[in-house]
C-alpha cells in the first residue's frame, strides 16, 4: 500500500536547482539579435494642404483706406447681421430733383472740399460713392438702374440681428408695410445731421409732408426692436435723405448732448470756407473737419430751398418699405 502511494508522488525540483547550470547545459531561448530589437522608423506624417481662400471664413477688415477714411463703429461679430429699414426714393436722372441735387452738391463742395457724395456723381471727377459693404444701413447705394439713383429715408437706427432673429424681423417689417397705405411726401429743407458716434456729418434733405405717416411706420417697428433688445428710433425723429457726408475730427465731442440724429450746429462760430487740417497740403489722405461752417447750411437753404419745395421738384410718393439685412434686401409694397 505504501509503495503504491510513493509511486504516485511527483518529484518537483527545488527553486535552488534553477540556478545551477550543469555541464552541457544549454539555454532553451537564445538571446535576441540586435536586428530583432530595433524598432522600425516612424512614418513621417504628411502635412495637409491649406484650405483655398474661397473656403476660408470671411472676416471684414477695418481698413479705412478702402472706405474713404470711414471706420467700423461696431466690431464685427460672427453670426451677427447689420440691418436697417427704410423707404426708397427713386430719383430719375432726367428729373428736376436730380439736377437740383447736383447743383446743391457742387455748391456745397466749393465750401467744404472734402465732401463725399451719396449716390450722386462727384463733379470733381472722382467716382460716385457706391460702396455698401461696410455701410449697409447709413448711406444709400446707387440704384441698379443707370438712369436713376436711389435715396433712402431711414425708419430705424442701425440694428444688429443674430441669424435666428432675421425671419421674425422681416415678418414684423412686412406686417407694418401691409398695414399702411402709400402716401405722398415731400422734402422741405436742408439740414446737417451727424451719426450717433459723431464720426461723420451729413448734408440731408428733411421730409416735410409725409412725416406723420413715416412716424407711424417707424412706431410699428418698436415692439420687435424692444423684443430683440435693440434701440428704437428717435423720440422726435427727423426723417431725411442724406446726399453727402464728411469725416469729423472729434474735436467737438464736448458739444451739448443732444440726439445725434437731430443735431444741428449752424450756430457754431466758424466762418468762411471750411477745409480740414492738412487738406490743402495733401498730407492727410483722409481729411476731417470739426463741423460744417456756421453759415454753410443756411447759405444752401437760401439758394436752393425755394426750388426744393416746388411741387414739381421735391414731391414724391412713398410706395414701398425695404429692409436690408447683411447683403439681402427684402421689399414690400404699401397698400394702394
Amino acid at each position: 500500500m505504501s509503495a503504491k502511494r510513493g509511486a504516485a508522488l511527483v518529484d518537483y525540483g527545488s527553486s535552488d536547482d534553477e540556478d545551477k547550470v550543469g555541464p552541457g547545459h544549454t539555454d532553451v531561448a537564445a538571446p535576441a539579435s540586435t536586428a530583432d530589437t530595433t524598432l522600425p522608423p516612424k512614418k513621417k506624417l504628411k502635412q495637409l494642404p491649406a484650405l483655398p481662400d474661397y473656403l476660408a471664413p470671411h472676416v471684414p477688415v477695418d481698413n479705412p483706406a478702402l472706405h474713404q477714411g470711414r471706420r467700423r463703429t461696431t466690431p464685427h461679430v460672427e453670426g451677427q447681421f447689420a440691418a436697417y429699414v427704410y423707404i426708397p426714393i427713386l430719383v430719375q436722372k432726367r428729373s428736376k430733383l436730380y439736377k437740383l441735387l447736383l447743383r446743391m452738391y457742387e455748391a456745397a463742395k466749393r465750401k467744404v472740399p472734402i465732401l463725399h457724395p451719396i449716390g450722386l456723381l462727384d463733379l470733381s471727377g472722382s467716382p460716385k460713392n457706391t460702396d455698401v459693404k461696410e455701410r449697409p444701413y447709413t448711406d444709400a447705394p446707387v440704384s441698379e438702374d443707370d438712369d436713376s439713383i436711389e435715396l433712402h429715408i431711414s425708419l430705424t437706427r442701425p440694428t444688429f440681428l443674430r441669424a435666428h432673429q432675421r425671419n421674425d424681423f422681416k415678418r414684423a417689417v412686412q406686417k407694418a408695410a401691409k398695414s399702411k397705405r402709400r402716401f405722398p411726401a415731400s422734402f422741405a429743407t436742408l439740414s446737417e445731421l451727424t451719426n450717433d458716434e459723431r464720426t461723420r456729418t451729413f448734408l440731408t434733405l428733411e421730409v416735410g409732408a409725409g412725416h406723420d405717416e413715416m412716424k407711424a411706420l417707424s412706431d410699428d417697428l418698436t415692439p420687435i426692436l424692444k423684443s430683440i433688445r435693440q434701440k428704437e428710433f428717435y423720440q422726435d425723429p427727423r426723417f431725411h435723405a442724406s446726399i453727402a457726408w464728411a469725416l469729423l475730427d472729434g474735436s467737438r465731442t464736448s458739444a451739448p448732448k443732444l440726439d445725434s440724429h437731430s443735431l444741428e450746429r449752424d450756430k457754431i462760430e466758424e466762418d468762411g470756407d471750411l477745409a480740414s487740417k492738412d487738406a490743402s497740403s495733401g498730407s492727410d489722405p483722409f481729411p476731417t473737419i470739426p463741423c460744417f461752417p456756421a453759415s454753410f447750411v443756411q447759405d444752401l437753404r437760401d439758394e436752393f430751398a425755394g426750388q426744393l419745395v416746388n411741387s414739381s421738384v421735391g414731391v414724391f410718393d412713398a410706395e414701398e418699405v425695404h429692409v436690408r439685412i447683411g447683403k439681402e434686401v427684402s421689399k414690400w409694397r404699401l397698400q394702394d
